[in-house]
């Protein structure tokens, strides 16, 4: 049939054993060929089943360009390509990787969400920033292709220029932001050349405060980067000064950012589940903290995501107790499904204790390819993910992972860390007290962190057997990342070897209970006011807080906006909290209207407040009438006052009469009297 898919796999010459039948249960109903040379002596194979049309799979990445060549060639769509020869063809387990291998394949027929971006414009004005003469010759090197400027902070003696042909100033840079195509620089000690310079460069008078506007920035001051986390900021480029070739990198990267550019919107967000403060009082700062480029700013109620400046690490995402944050890179319930279809196909091949290994492409796909060249290759029961960015992997997916039937799972980063990794920290810390207290044991996640591709087969191969969950799920993820990390934790639940219903958690976790100290709480719902997740609630028709614990997200802004301060967050996670009703924290008789009966407020905080203001407060001595006032709902209250024509004012205590001048220069004259 001509749209039937069809899977090529690749023997590559024999190096590696295909089992046709196992790799039969990844195609999903398409049609299974084999070769041993499809990139040369089979060629017209796969040139016969593109022309054929309908979708081609080829279980090959190495020669995607020829491939590729040939479906255009036949004016047909680019292939899908998976590799399965580094990831389970090449180790000495490739006898028993071929449940693997249908897995790979399944993998790959996952679709792909459509991803959001964003329009970065670069015109090519681009400020120099060093100290010396390299930073001259890099704009000589620059100024035919790019509208060039050099800063110069602090420069000694220079020689003028004999042409000026790009403008070289004087200056330090104070503060900087924005990104390509739009950065700001304030500059202290400005000033610009003397057109009279001699023998070295002069610079007049100075300036502070002074601004600047470009493109782009080439950093070669050798100072501290003008941005955290430098090398993630778009249209900034920093290079050693005392490394020439780190210098001409740069400088030829510089050259290319010119036109209109495309880039993911890595984080999609949503202001109204933002639970970051209320009424100016700060809750949840996940987010803020973990941000490693200080894309992420307080905005009133909620945060602001810059897209221009998010690198898309996604620790915001991973750690977003409300699902304000998401990463879109793909989705989490996108994630889910393709580790549904990674573990189950495995599973039906015949595969067993499947240890899943989460690594990006930069680092992780390049060791991994080293290993299965130059050493055992990979386990046959290690199921290789990769993913965009290691932190952007959540709770929901490590849970998903183990409900799905991982034996293990494991995150693959760098020797030493290029960029601060404390959410997947936290993230993992979160997730052992859940895995132990259902019976999981310790040690199923854990990062491996080398740059040896040898250190990452020893330590695989080193792994303990690890049962997986004795009753794997198969539930299908759909919805947004709150939805989806309840539906994982459920399944998890029940898959689990010895299921619990409540497991304590670690300070900050993003479930948990409230405990009140009752007998101080007066029911005046500021917490309800300040939940922003609906986790605290009232009542309509009487005084009653109530707390839903599967809402709670432990932001902390109930707490911190209790006037009497008797509220405490107790992080833990009750899997009963899904389908509980809410619990009932602290319920009073409604106080009645003493006019119209009609229920107003708590009656133990009307009596409290009639019996410290009777015969005290100087307003209500003596007038029982004044008294009832506090006993009315609102609008009897108004309608006694008009009706009754209270005058405020009618039992204020005298006041002193107002002393004038005269009254000070009449006493003086009378101490003078009595003086003399």
């Amino acid at each position: 049939m001509a749209d039937k898919r069809t899977v090529l796999v690749c023997s590559c010459e024999d190096t590696m054993p295909l089992d046709s039948a196992r790799l039969a249960g990844g195609c999903r109903d398409a049609k299974l060929e084999t070769g041993r040379q499809l990139c040369r002596a089979e060629t017209e194979r796969v040139r016969a089943a593109i022309r054929a049309g309908g979708e081609v799979m080829i279980a090959c990445t190495q020669e995607t360009p020829l491939f590729r060549d040939i479906a255009g060639e036949e004016k047909a769509a680019d292939p899908v390509f998976v590799n399965i020869r580094e990831t389970a063809g090449w180790s000495t387990d490739a006898a028993k990787a071929g449940p693997k291998m249908a897995a790979l394949l399944a993998l790959a027929t996952e679709p792909t969400s459509p991803l959001p971006y964003v329009n970065l414009n670069s015109e090519g004005i681009t400020l120099i920033y060093g100290r010396d003469e390299k930073a001259l010759e890099a704009a000589v090197l620059l100024k035919d292709h790019l509208d060039v400027t050099v800063l110069l902070t602090r420069p000694g003696e220079l020689a003028p220029p004999r042409v000026t042909e790009f403008p070289v100033v004087k200056g330090t840079i104070r503060s900087a932001k924005g990104h390509l195509g739009a950065f700001e620089l304030e500059v202290d000690d400005y000033a610009a050349p003397a057109p009279s310079s001699r023998n070295t460069l002069k610079f007049g008078p100075s300036r502070n405060g002074a601004t600047s506007r470009c493109d782009l920035i080439l950093d070669i001051s050798g100072g501290m980067p003008l941005f955290p986390a430098a090398d993630l900021r778009d249209g900034y480029l920093r290079a050693d000064p005392n490394d020439p070739a780190g210098v001409l990198n740069a400088v030829l990267k510089a050259r290319d950012l010119v036109g209109s550019f495309d880039r993911p919107r890595y984080i999609t967000f949503t202001e109204d589940l933002c639970a970051h403060s209320r009424s100016k009082i700060v809750g949840c700062t996940r987010c803020l903290d973990l941000c490693p480029t200080g894309a992420i700013t307080p905005a009133g109620n909620h945060v602001s995501i810059d897209a221009y400046v998010c690198a898309g690490c996604g620790q915001c995402a991973a750690a977003c107790p409300t699902g304000a944050a998401a990463y879109a890179l793909p989705t989490a319930d996108a994630l889910l499904r393709k580790l549904r279809t990674l573990f189950s196909v495995y599973r039906e091949a015949g595969g067993r204790d499947p240890v899943l290994l989460i690594h990006d492409e930069p680092h992780g796909a390049p060791l991994i390819e080293a290993l299965a060249r130059h050493g055992d290759g990979l386990p046959a029961n290690v199921l290789p993910l990769a993913v965009n960015e290691i932190t952007q992997v959540g709770l929901e997916a490590i849970a998903a992972a183990f409900a799905y039937g991982a034996s293990a799972v494991r995150f693959l980063l760098r020797g030493k860390a290029r960029h601060d990794t404390a959410g997947l920290t936290k993230t993992i810390a979160l997730a052992e007290p859940i895995l132990q207290g259902l019976g999981f044991g310790a040690g199923r996640v854990a990062t491996i962190e080398t740059d040896d591709p040898f250190g990452l087969g020893d330590t695989l191969r080193a792994l303990p057997a690890m049962a997986p969950a004795p009753r794997p799920a198969s539930f299908a993820a759909v919805g947004a990342k709150r939805e989806v990390m309840r539906l994982s934790l459920r399944e998890l639940h029940r898959a689990a070897p010895a299921p619990v219903d409540i497991v304590a958690l670690p300070a900050g976790a993003p479930f948990g209970t409230l405990e009140v100290q009752v007998e101080g709480c007066t029911l005046c719902l500021s917490c309800v006011s300040a939940c922003p997740t609906g986790a605290l609630s009232d009542d309509a028709e009487r005084p009653m807080l109530k707390f839903s614990e599967d809402a709670c997200v432990q932001c902390g802004l109930c707490a911190a906006t209790c006037p009497e301060k008797v509220i405490t967050l107790k992080p833990q996670i009750d899997f009963r909290a899904a389908t509980a009703l809410p619990r009932t924290i602290k319920q009073e008789e409604p106080f009645c209207c003493i006019r119209c009966d009609k229920p107003f407020g708590v009656k133990s905080t009307i009596e409290r407040v009639t019996a410290k203001l009777e015969g005290q407060h100087w307003m209500f001595k003596g007038s029982a009438k004044r008294l009832d006032l506090i006993k009315m709902c609102d609008t009897c209250r108004v309608t006694v006052v008009t009706e009754e024509e209270f005058d405020p004012h009618a039992v204020t205590p005298l006041r002193p009469r107002l002393r004038t001048t005269e009254d000070y220069l009449r006493e003086r004259a009378q101490n003078g009297e009595n003086d003399s």
